[in-house]
């Protein structure tokens, strides 16, 4: 059975870094794209980062350019996503997806999603 598991969230300052990571069991990791999306209270989930399944491609939302990376391990059958320069607006629940054939800013393509590791940036 395909998981996903996220975790390392947490409170965190205004400027701060966390490390999530996404731990994948029950299937080839590296035949996977996986996605990192998030959801804001009140707030449709959204695109934040995508990595390809060789890890090759990356692609980030115009918000999150320069201040988050994701990265993936096949062999550990882990993904992350580091952020940086956080900011109050990034809190939300993130919230990490697998996707067969390519990347894809639609969460309605994704078939497989863990469930979500609570990011909260206040001072």
């Amino acid at each position: 059975q395909l998981q996903l598991v996220e975790s390392g969230g947490g409170l965190v300052q205004p400027g701060g870094s966390l490390r999530l990571s996404c731990a994948a069991s029950g299937f080839t990791l590296e035949d996977y794209h996986i996605a990192w999306f998030r959801q804001a209270p009140g707030k449709e989930r959204e695109g934040v980062s995508c990595i390809s399944s060789s890890g090759a491609i990356t692609n980030y939302a115009d918000s999150e350019k320069g201040r988050f990376t994701i990265s993936r391990d096949n062999a550990k059958k882990m993904v992350y996503l580091q952020t940086n320069s956080l900011k109050p607006e990034d809190t939300a629940v993130y919230y990490c997806a697998a996707r067969f054939y390519s990347c894809s800013a639609f969460m309605d393509q994704y078939g497989y999603w863990g469930q979500g590791t609570q990011v909260t940036v206040s001072s």
